[in-house]
Parts: structure tokens; sequence; C-alpha cells
């Protein structure tokens, strides 16, 4: 069993979109195949991974260190001796060889799409759902993976000459596919217009439904006090990001003021700073949300990592819903009994959303019953995979 070639292409996916810190107008993303020796059903068996949303393309790295790496690696060593196929693990560690601790950056993204080709590859030679080989094989899985997860709707972005009224209707719309949890951003308006939008949200929400709000690390110490204390009498099911992702101090400044639940992590790429943020961050395990991307982050290979890490300073997987609203945070979910998982209805295509068979019911969706993580399963998505099929 051997890796023939690992390709990849890089796709925009362009939007005049915008948080409060950036525009999506020339955002892409990486996608990534890897191709081996192995037939199933008279197709080859390919691995397909990408990077999920607000972290570009990475074509320098993957040619210039991670590909080389993998496929310059002794072929034997790839492979898991227990089961004869090609490993998830064996491949990160190729990957990763002569790099040096810290500095993760692009390089963390770069790894986490290579890292779900191979577990997408693993679960294809396998000929099993990716979410039941994650949660039998990794040290943070549960042995039987859930059936469904709990999914919340991520849009709310601000638009040119889109005002609440537009808002309201994208709203609905997520409303309308069976999402209970719609998320809104902040921080891109003043704050009494910020307040207007949420309390016109809020006024729209039938019984059972609630609001998410994010300001994506826009705000210094000060402001995202202020809007704490503005924000504090509402009923939010979290405020996301309120500083510098980086800057623990001011977040811990934020806890203290704001009795709700806090959410953040997305743009932290390693262990090492999940662990610092729990450390140092002021985040309470009985309400906050953690929400680390593996596709950002090294991929699931380091994210089993992170999440025993987390639990060894008292955070449970139930307080884990990870950015990125793809396929493969979801089946980590299920894999590890995640509290559940971000989804892009509409938004960020063809890589945001589920399997086409799998709808939203009741705030939770089921997952592919297929080998692999079941991208093909997006007809949106196949047709960039075909083009890395047939190079």
């Amino acid at each position: 069993m051997r890796i023939l070639d690992i390709r990849h292409l890089t796709v925009p996916i362009e939007s005049e979109m915008a948080n409060a810190y950036i525009s999506f107008a020339s955002m892409d993303v990486s996608v990534l195949a890897i191709v081996t020796d192995q037939v199933r059903d008279g197709e080859p068996v390919i691995g397909f991974g990408f990077n999920s949303n607000g972290r570009y393309a990475q074509p320098g790295i993957l040619d210039h260190r991670i590909i080389p790496r993998v496929l310059g690696a002794e072929p034997d060593s790839l492979i898991d001796p227990d089961t004869g196929h090609l490993a998830p693990d064996r491949i990160w560690h190729a990957a990763m060889i002569n790099e040096k601790p810290g500095g993760h950056g692009d390089r963390a993204v770069a790894v986490g799409i290579l890292d779900m080709a191979a577990w997408d590859l693993a679960a294809k030679l396998a000929g099993r759902p990716v979410q039941h080989l994650m949660a039998e094989r990794a040290a943070s899985g549960t042995g039987t993976p859930l059936e469904r997860v709990w999914v919340y709707a991520a849009g709310g972005y601000y638009y040119p000459d889109r005002g609440t009224a537009a808002l309201l209707d994208e709203l609905r719309g997520y409303l309308d596919l069976g999402y209970r949890t719609v998320k809104l951003k902040i921080g891109g308006a003043p704050l009494a217009e910020d307040l207007a939008r949420i309390e016109a949200v809020l006024a729209m929400l039938p019984d059972g439904a609630d609001l998410a709000v994010d300001a994506n690390g826009r705000f210094d110490t000060a402001t995202a006090i202020t809007y704490a204390e503005a924000l504090r009498d509402l009923p939010l099911r979290w405020y996301e990001e309120p500083v510098d992702p980086l800057d623990y101090q001011a977040l811990s400044e934020v806890a203290e003021v704001y009795p709700g639940p806090l959410a953040t992590g997305e743009n932290l790429l390693s262990r090492q700073e999940a662990v610092n943020l729990v450390r140092y961050g002021g985040l309470r395990p009985d309400r906050d949300v953690l929400q680390m991307d593996s596709a950002l982050s090294y991929g699931f290979t380091e994210y089993d990592r992170t999440l025993a890490a987390l639990a060894e300073h008292g955070w449970s997987p139930g307080r884990c819903v990870p950015h990125g609203g793809h396929q493969f945070n979801l089946a980590i979910a299920a894999a590890c009994g995640l509290a559940g998982a971000e989804s892009y209805p509409g938004i960020f295509e063809p890589f945001g959303g589920f399997a086409d068979a799998d709808p939203v019911v009741d705030g939770y969706v089921t997952l592919p019953q297929v080998p692999g993580i079941g991208l093909e399963q997006k007809s949106s998505l196949v047709p960039v995979l075909d083009r890395l099929r047939d190079r």
C-alpha cells in the first residue's frame, strides 16, 4: 500500500460579506488529495482535505515543506502495522519532521489540510465512516459516535447596502432550514447600531430558538467590557471572541464582568495555545465554550491531544463547539462527544455545510454513513474534488 501522489489546488471563496475585522472578498482555500495505489469498487482510493474559512490557502508551505516530506518518507513508515493501512498519525509525523516547536501560524493550517485528507483516506481504506474510526481509535474517542450532532447557523455578517430587514430575512431562512441557534456578527458598527440589530433578531426569534453574537476579536479591553455590560442582561447563547484571541489577560477581565457564556478559541492554532487559554484566560468550565478548529490547528491527530490536555485542566469535551462549519469537524464532534459544531448554511460554498442527504432537524444533523468523511455526498463540492481526482 503506497501513496502515489499528493495534489492540491487553490479555490476562491469570494464574497462581499465582512465581519468586524476582515472582508472575504479575496479569501481562498487549499484543497488537497492523497492518491494511493489502492482500488475500491473500481476506483482509486483518494483522501480529500481542505482548510476552514478565515485562513488563506497554503500552496507555498504545502509545496515547499509538507508534501515533499510525506512523499519522501520510507513507504512502510507510513503504514500502521496493526491494520496494514496508511495511518493518519504516521503521515502527520512525516509532515512535521524538522519543524521546531512554536511558530504555529500557517504551518498549522497546512498540516491540518493534510491531516483531514489522511483521516478521510484511512476511513475509506477501512470501509467505514470516519466518525466510527475516530471514535474507536482516538484517545478522546467515545467508542461509539453520536448519531446526531447539535449545530448552529453562523451568519449575520455585514454586507454593503444591506439593512436590518435583510438580516432578519437571512436568519429566518436558517430557522426554516431547521436550526434553532443563529449567530450574528458585532463590532463592525457602533454599539448602538449593533444593539439595535441584536434586539431586532431577539424579537424575531420564536420560542426555543436563541442567538449568539461574535466580535471576531475586534475590541480592545475597554470596548469589550463596554459591550459586555450592554449585553449582560440579554438572553444570548454566548458572547464570542470579544478581544484578540491571544490576549488572555483582556479575556479574563471581560469574564469578570460578563456572567453569561463566553466563546473563543477558533484562532488558536496549537495545543499549547489552547492550554494557555484555559490556564490564563479566566474562562469558566461550567459555562464557557471552546471553539478550536482541527482544520486550522494541525488536524484531528493534534486535536485529539488537545482534548486530552484540556481534560487535565478540568475541561470536558462537552464544552467544545468547533469553528469551521464543515463535515470533518462534524465527524469529530460525533466521535468525541463534543457539544456541537458550527455550520455555514449557504455561506463559504462549496466548503461550508454538510451532506445533501442530512438535513438539520430541530437543531441537530445526522452524519453520512459512507466510507470516509462523506465529502462526496455534498454535490456542490464534487466538481472541486473531481479536479484533483482527474489531474
